[in-house]
C-alpha cells in the first residue's frame, strides 16, 4: 500500500531574502554526498557531508538525490483540470484562476518551480482568461514563477484584425511571451509574421504551436524565426515522427539551421494541435536541434489523464525516445530553463537555489520510481511529496527497506 501527500512546508521564519537553509547529506549525480547551504535565494556553499555548519534551518536529505529543479515550458493553465467539468468548460475569471492556481501547485509538487502557461485570447472570452492566469501568477509569488503566453486564434484577414489588436493588449497586460498556432489560421505564414512582428515590437520571446505535418510549412516557419532574439520555441512537432525518414531528416536540418528550440510533449498532446504523437527526439538531436520537453495538457479534454509531471516526461524520453537518463532529465531541466530564458541551475555555489530532491541513489532509479520529492524554490522548501510503502506482517521476514520521513527542521 502506498500513500502520497503534497504539503508546502517552508522552514519556520524562512524567506528567500534572509533565511539560511542547510540541505544535509544529499547525493549528487556524480556520486558525491554533500551538504548544501542556501541563502538569499542562491546556493551559498557546497561541501562534503558534515563540513558546513548549521546557521539556520536544516533538511536531512539522506537517501535523496539532489537535482536542479525542472521547469515546465508548455502548460495550458486556462483549460487545466477541466476534463471532468459537467457541461461546457467555464471561462469565468474566478474558475480559470482557481484551475490555473491548482494546476501550478500540482506541477510545483512534482518539482517544476517555473512554468510557462499558454492562454487562449479572443473569441467570446476576450482577455478574461489571461487576466485570470495573471492573477494566479500574483497569488503564486514566492511559491513558483508562472509566465503567460498569449495565444490568439486568428491574426490575418478581416477576422484577424481584432486578434492582432488583442495580442498587443495582452502584452501590455503582462503576457511575457507571444505565441499561437499558425496551422489554424487560413494564412499560416501571415500568422507567424504577425506574431514575430509583435514580438519584435515588445522584445518578447515567441512560442508557437505546430504539429509539423507539413514539412515545407515548418521549414518556412523556422526560417522566418531564424535569428529572432529573444529566442523562438516551436512544438510539439509530433507529426515529424510520422514523416518518411529522409523528409524528417531534412526538416530537422532546417530547424537546426534556424536555431529554433523544439518543445516536445512526451506525455501527450494539447489543444493547440489536432493529432497525437511524439517528436522524434533522437533524430532532432542528431541534427543539432535544441530539445526541451513539456507536459502539455493537464487533465483537460485533450488529455483527461495528463499528469503534468516533468519526471514522467523524462521517463518517456528515456523509455520511448531512447535518450540516456541524463539527457532525458536535461530536457525537462536545463534545456527547459534555457528555452524559457531562465538562468542556468547547477548544484554549485552561486547558482539559483531552484532544486529538487528525489528519494533514490541514481538518476535512472529516480526516473523509474520518483515517489518522495522535496522542492526548493528561491532557497526555501515550498513543496513536499511523501510516499510510504507498507507490506503485511508476513513480509517482515524479508527485511525490506523502509522509507523514513525527512527531517525538515524546526
Amino acid at each position: 500500500m502506498s500513500s502520497d501527500s503534497q504539503q508546502p512546508q517552508p522552514p519556520e521564519g524562512a524567506t528567500a531574502d534572509t533565511a539560511s537553509l542547510l540541505l544535509c547529506g544529499a547525493r549528487l549525480i556524480d556520486g558525491r554526498t554533500v551538504d548544501v547551504r542556501l541563502s538569499g535565494g542562491r546556493i551559498e556553499a557546497v561541501g562534503t557531508a558534515g563540513s558546513l555548519p548549521t546557521q539556520g534551518a536544516r533538511v536531512d536529505l539522506a537517501g535523496y538525490l539532489l537535482l536542479p529543479a525542472p521547469a515546465e515550458p508548455h502548460a495550458h493553465a486556462d483549460t487545466a483540470l477541466s476534463a471532468d467539468s459537467p457541461g461546457p468548460v467555464s471561462y469565468a475569471t474566478e474558475d480559470v484562476q482557481r484551475r490555473a492556481t491548482e494546476a501550478a501547485l500540482l506541477q510545483l509538487g512534482h518539482g517544476a518551480t517555473a512554468l510557462r502557461a499558454h492562454v487562449r485570447i479572443g473569441d467570446v472570452q476576450g482577455l478574461g482568461p489571461l487576466e485570470a492566469v495573471l492573477q494566479a501568477r500574483r497569488s503564486l509569488r514566492g511559491l513558483a514563477d508562472l509566465s503567460a503566453v498569449a495565444v490568439p486564434r486568428l491574426l490575418t484577414g478581416v477576422a484577424g484584425a481584432d486578434g492582432l489588436s488583442m495580442l498587443r493588449d495582452a502584452v501590455k497586460m503582462g503576457a511575457s511571451v507571444v505565441g499561437g498556432c499558425p496551422d489554424l489560421d487560413p494564412d499560416p505564414a501571415g500568422y507567424a509574421e504577425a506574431v514575430l512582428e509583435v514580438a519584435a515590437e515588445h522584445g518578447c520571446p515567441v512560442d508557437l504551436h505546430t504539429d509539423g505535418d507539413d514539412p515545407a510549412r515548418l521549414a518556412r516557419l523556422a526560417a522566418m524565426a531564424g535569428g529572432m532574439r529573444p529566442g523562438v520555441t516551436i512544438g510539439p512537432c509530433g507529426a515529424l515522427g510520422r514523416l518518411p525518414g529522409d523528409v524528417a531528416a531534412r526538416t530537422a536540418d532546417r530547424l537546426a539551421a534556424a536555431g529554433a528550440t523544439v518543445i516536445c510533449l512526451p506525455q501527450g498532446g494539447c489543444g493547440g494541435t489536432e493529432k497525437r504523437g511524439a517528436a522524434p527526439v533522437r533524430l532532432l538531436r542528431a541534427a543539432g536541434v535544441r530539445i526541451a520537453a513539456g507536459s502539455g495538457a493537464l487533465r483537460d479534454v485533450s488529455n483527461p489523464v495528463g499528469r503534468g509531471d516533468p519526471l514522467e516526461a523524462a521517463y518517456l524520453l528515456a523509455t520511448q525516445g531512447g535518450l540516456p537518463p541524463g539527457e532525458a532529465y536535461g530536457a525537462v531541466s536545463a534545456a527547459a530553463r534555457e528555452a524559457m530564458g531562465l538562468p542556468a541551475v547547477r548544484v554549485e555555489a552561486g547558482f539559483p537555489a531552484e532544486l529538487l530532491a528525489v528519494r533514490g541513489e541514481r538518476l535512472s532509479g529516480v526516473l523509474s520510481l520518483a515517489y518522495s520529492r522535496i522542492v526548493v524554490h528561491r532557497g526555501r522548501v515550498v513543496a513536499r511529496t511523501s510516499a510510504v510503502r507498507e507490506y503485511c506482517d508476513s513480509a517482515a521476514a524479508l527485511e525490506l527497506p523502509r522509507q523514513g520521513r525527512p527531517d525538515l527542521g524546526p
